[in-house]
């Protein structure tokens, strides 16, 4: 008989226990932590009263102003025009917030247009998500703010990125999407070869780690905020100089959004049979230097051949057309909302 606590009986219990020890460990070690907790950078809201934001895009820039909360963060936005008007919804670009739209919103919400605009993730008054700004960060967004207006379908107009931003949406969240999109001075489809120098170095990691660093942050502020007030400002550039310096959160959007947005890499969003049942016009300016005038072609080029779609040439037109043509830009989205 084998004495109590002899080795062949320490070696009978060591075999009988490991193998529940290594599951344990196994178990313990592959069980998923919690998701981290998205860190949120406040938007021109968090700016002291004394900041030149506040005349340029002040919270009120627009009627009907509200706040929503999301899990990637608050989203500021806007709604305008009649309560029972045909819903469109205006998606801004990589850099300027829902200001881009000043003329253009209130002369649809004028024609019985109920408008919404809203500034996307790490712009204006939206909170900016320390995470990648990639597609599928901005089109949950606008899903979610037309889950929370209790919108069930709207028109979607996209300037620059927010044209991409629209093809995108309207390819994951068709059944959002009325059958009529507009996109003007669309992105979407950049090649890098047509990316400028600048916004190559602007979307490198640590260029993005650099600018949204607080010694740049700082220096940064210090340049905007002692630039002379007399002088005559462009509120588009400016807007961009004093995000660039006070939010926290907006290089690191910019930069990310160069790499992995909607600016380039949609041509499977274009190209998706959700179009074969819906039209899209294209408008877009000839003297184009940040989106080139070639892109018109080539998203109409990607197009399925079931989509009815139109090209609207600007002669001479640059980037910003809803700056520089608003009403034109506002009579074509009219009429293609409203053709048969």
């Amino acid at each position: 008989m084998v004495a109590l606590g002899t080795p062949f009986q320490c070696l009978t219990y060591s075999l009988l226990i490991l193998p529940v020890l290594l599951l344990t460990v196994y178990f313990l070690a592959a069980f998923p932590n919690p998701p981290e907790t998205v860190y949120l950078h406040p938007g021109l809201s968090s700016l002291p009263p004394s900041c030149k934001s506040w005349k340029l895009y002040p919270e009120d820039f627009y009627p009907g102003g509200a706040y929503a909360s999301f899990p990637d963060g608050k989203t500021r936005y806007f709604l305008m025009g009649p309560d029972d008007g045909k819903k469109i919804v205006l998606i801004h670009g990589l850099s300027i917030p829902a200001m881009i739209w000043k003329d253009v919103a209130p002369s649809l919400a004028a024609r019985g247009y109920r408008v919404l605009l809203y500034d996307l993730y790490g712009r204006g008054y939206s909170d900016g998500p320390q995470t990648k700004y990639n597609s599928n960060l901005y089109i949950t967004q606008l899903a979610l703010l037309m889950q929370h207006i209790k919108w069930d379908k709207a028109v979607l107009v996209g300037v620059s990125m927010g044209g991409g931003l629209a093809a995108a949406f309207t390819a994951s969240f068709p059944d959002l999407v009325e059958d009529r999109v507009v996109v003007i001075s669309s992105a979407g489809l950049v090649l890098t070869s047509d990316m400028s120098r600048t916004t190559k170095i602007m979307s490198l990691p640590f260029v993005q780690a650099l600018t949204s660093s607080l010694v740049v942050q700082k220096f940064l502020q210090h340049l905007t905020d002692s630039s002379n007030d007399t002088a005559p400002v462009d509120p588009l550039q400016e807007i961009v100089r004093l995000q660039s310096a006070h939010l926290p959160g907006y290089n690191a959007a910019i930069s990310s959004s160069l790499r992995d947005g909607p600016i380039r890499g949609e041509y499977r969003s274009f190209s998706s049979s959700v179009w074969d049942t819906r039209k899209l016009l294209i408008i877009h300016g000839t003297n184009d230097n940040t989106v080139p005038y070639k892109y018109a072609a080539m998203i109409q080029t990607a197009l399925p051949q079931g989509c009815k779609s139109e090209i609207i040439t600007i002669d001479g037109g640059g980037h910003d057309l809803t700056i520089s043509h608003p009403d034109t830009i506002a009579n074509q989205i009219d009429r293609w909302v409203l053709s048969p």
